[in-house]
């Protein structure tokens, strides 16, 4: 009697300790808003963003316990504004885009994401004479759209590294998209873009083109949260969203618009690692969109 007694004791107890650590092994929920407003700010409209980061955002919910729902916004300028009234609680930018907006609301970085083959090239004409970077002092360079971190400030950087003044020494075509066909057509002396669309663009006519430049592996993608946040929050949702990088991962990629992503990792986000970026602005003569160098948590 007394060993059954004993035997359906150590049975309660032992359910009393699976049941405990089942529920331990559950992640609490992150402390802090509710429900955390999620921009995008390359991504327009809600039907784009769930299209795109809809798995990401559940995949987010779950490794944070939160709800997390779309604020959609139309540019940079838009998510810094809604970042400063403390609309937004977490936007994903560029690092062009991540400069401005730290400037203007001293946004906290959370965590980078990197991107594989995120390099500037510059790529000239076979048998143009041009061997180097300094070869194009008085050329025309073709870059793509004002402030973008590959198609512009990447190039630009390399243009500096090399000597050149960006704005006396060669002429700057910015031509968008057009940039290569430009290239092709022989209406430029050179190119300068990303990698990635060398090799989409480029890399199938090898043999008619030379890359005289590539540049080292530009700034990651960064996550930012408000500056009204606590910065013992801002480190809570680092953790969470390391602890599940492989799931958050793995859904940030079933968007088209997020195949960028293709083998990317997280990684701790430094603001010093976008120096570079205000370098090359204050180069272009731009310097005050970018005046603020940030070295602590203070304010704007």
């Amino acid at each position: 009697m007394q060993r059954r007694n004993f035997l359906a004791y150590l049975l309660l107890f032992l359910g009393g300790c699976s049941a405990a650590r089942t529920a331990s092994d559950r992640p609490s929920a992150l402390a802090g808003p509710e429900t955390i407003q999620f921009a995008v700010t390359d991504i327009q409209g809600l039907e784009n963003l769930e299209e795109n980061y809809g798995a990401f955002r559940d995949a987010l919910a779950q490794a944070t316990g939160k709800k997390i729902q779309f604020f959609p916004v139309e540019s940079y300028t838009a998510a810094a504004i809604a970042l400063r009234q403390g609309d937004v609680d977490l936007a994903l930018t560029g690092p062009a885009e991540y400069v401005l907006i730290r400037a203007r609301t001293n946004a906290q970085p959370v965590i980078a994401i990197t991107r594989p083959n995120y390099h500037s090239v510059i790529v000239v004409p076979a048998g143009s004479g041009i061997q180097n970077v300094s070869d194009l002092r008085g050329k025309t360079l073709a870059l793509s759209s004002i402030g973008s971190t590959s198609g512009h400030l990447g190039p630009t950087k390399l243009l500096m590294e090399a000597g050149l003044d960006p704005r006396r020494d060669l002429t700057l075509a910015m031509l968008g998209d057009e940039g290569v066909e430009a290239l092709q057509a022989g209406r430029v002396d050179a190119w300068g873009g990303s990698a990635v669309d060398y090799q989409t663009f480029l890399a199938p006519e090898a043999s008619q083109f030379s890359t005289i430049a590539q540049g080292p592996p530009l700034p990651s993608d960064v996550f930012v949260a408000a500056s009204g946040l606590e910065l013992a929050w801002v480190e809570a949702l680092r953790d969470r969203m390391v602890a599940a990088q492989t799931p958050l991962i793995a859904a940030l990629v079933r968007g088209e618009e997020t195949q960028k992503y293709q083998g990317s990792q997280l990684v701790t986000a430094d603001d010093t690692d976008y120096n570079m970026i205000r370098d090359v602005y204050e180069a272009i003569g731009q310097g005050n969109f970018v005046s603020q160098r940030i070295s602590s948590q203070g304010g704007a």
